[in-house]
């Protein structure tokens, strides 16, 4: 459904991919792939359909998420990359079209602004209702749950008076009952309207249908109010208390947690925030100087999943994040967990190598490093040795003192503190 849903506005983003991006004719005396008249004109002679038509599906893959605009110029979002194999980008393209509803379809040009924006606020219980109800709904007893939850907002923002000649409230002089303004009860008169744009809004997004007066949600739209009450009692019950912290601290949180305990931490933080901020938060909190950090922000993002695309893309030159993103994406394209590691260069899996002992030697017990050692790839001590001082890791050193005063083995452990000592003074 959702795909049938956004059919069309891919297919202007395509359109729009392959005839204005990077090194073709551009449609705009700009250069830039906007919507002009002359590139609506041109859309509309290749694919056959009306300049309204063109219009109308841009702006959709505007809102879902297929083009993102930047001033004058568009480009591809990543959902429009990942359509044709990731369901779950075509889903979040058509929640993110969900979300926007209320932009969807003109305002009714005679309301107060401010009572759209209530009707918006008070849409979503309205949306609960329907989704409990699992059926149609009258629209007259839509509009008398639409006008109580109106009454509450009114009744929740309820402030004090305040004119030009009057003094505002101090501590010295604390507000009463009788200094606040009881809300206006919402009257059905000037929600009716109101109701009856926001229901056409959602059934031109394909949340729900609108007839007869009744109202009932399509599976796509019961399934995504369903996704939302999901997202708000998974906010609600993070499990270590770690949803306000940031990601470096709910990471820290997490580092003593079994995994399946750290993923139910990572959805509830993930939950309380918008895709892009966590990601980012997430990528910087990798970049600090500990190693166990950088390795459980990415297992955080293999929770974001395929959002988290473009930016793990983008720091694939980095050197410290570079295996970790390697791996990230070899994952995501399908490749087994097992086998992902075969992506790496001999580098830099022991990049990778030296700085999770930087991690366990932080974090870790003494048997933890020497279990380590026996994952290298090369298959003797001084072998590991001579490509760990090549490859360059900051906490080469570090690491080298730490795993020679774990081992049980004397003779290793002396060769290991002579490596470290020759990467110190960097000697041969």
């Amino acid at each position: 459904m959702a795909r049938s849903g956004l059919a069309a506005a891919a297919r202007v983003a395509r359109w729009a991919d392959n005839a204005l991006g990077p090194g073709r004719d551009a449609a705009t005396t700009d250069g830039k792939a906007t919507l002009s008249d002359a590139t609506a004109e041109r859309a509309a002679a290749d694919l056959g359909l009306t300049m309204d038509r063109i219009r109308a599906d841009w702006d959709t893959a505007r809102l879902a998420g297929l083009v993102e605009v930047h001033g004058d110029s568009a480009r591809p979002g990543w959902r429009l990359r990942a359509w044709n194999r990731d369901d779950s980008a075509v889903l979040r393209g058509w929640v993110a079209l969900f979300d926007a509803w209320s932009l969807a379809s003109p305002e009714p040009g005679d309301q107060e602004p401010g009572a759209v924006a209530e009707v918006v606020s008070a849409m979503p219980q309205v949306l609960s209702f329907l989704q409990l109800s699992a059926g149609p709904v009258p629209v007259e007893q839509l509009l008398d749950l639409l006008r109580q939850r109106v009454t509450e907002l009114r009744t929740e923002r309820c402030e004090v008076p305040y004119s030009a000649g009057s003094e505002p409230a101090t501590p010295l002089a604390p507000v009463t009952s009788a200094d606040v303004e009881p809300a206006e009860p919402a009257q059905d008169a000037e929600l009716a309207p109101l109701l009856d744009w926001a229901l056409h809004a959602l059934a031109s997004v394909g949340a729900l249908t609108y007839g007869d007066a009744h109202a009932t949600l399509t599976p796509l739209g019961s399934w995504a109010v369903w996704v939302k009450l999901e997202q708000i009692c998974v906010a609600a019950q993070s499990p270590a208390g770690n949803i306000e912290q940031s990601a470096e601290a709910m990471l820290r949180g997490c580092a003593q947690l079994r995994p399946n305990a750290a993923r139910a931490e990572y959805r509830a933080w993930l939950a309380a925030r918008t895709v892009g901020s966590a990601v980012s938060e997430l990528l910087l909190a990798a970049r600090g100087d500990d190693a166990l950090l950088r390795g459980l922000a990415f297992e955080a993002l293999r929770v974001v999943g395929a959002p988290a695309e473009h930016d793990v893309r983008a720091v694939v030159d980095e050197p410290a994040l570079r295996p970790y993103a390697l791996l990230w994406l070899a994952e995501h394209d399908g490749v087994d967990p097992e086998d992902a590691h075969e992506v790496l260069t001999r580098e830099e899996a022991t990049w990778l190598w030296v700085d999770t002992a930087a991690a366990v030697a932080d974090h870790g017990e003494a048997p933890m490093l020497v279990r380590h050692l026996e994952s290298a790839l090369q298959p003797t001590v001084p072998a590991l040795l001579t490509e760990v001082r090549a490859v360059g890791h900051p906490r080469t050193v570090q690491v080298l003192v730490a795993l020679a005063a774990a081992h049980p083995d004397p003779a290793l452990a002396k060769a290991v503190r002579r490596a470290a000592f020759q990467v110190h003074t960097g000697s041969s």
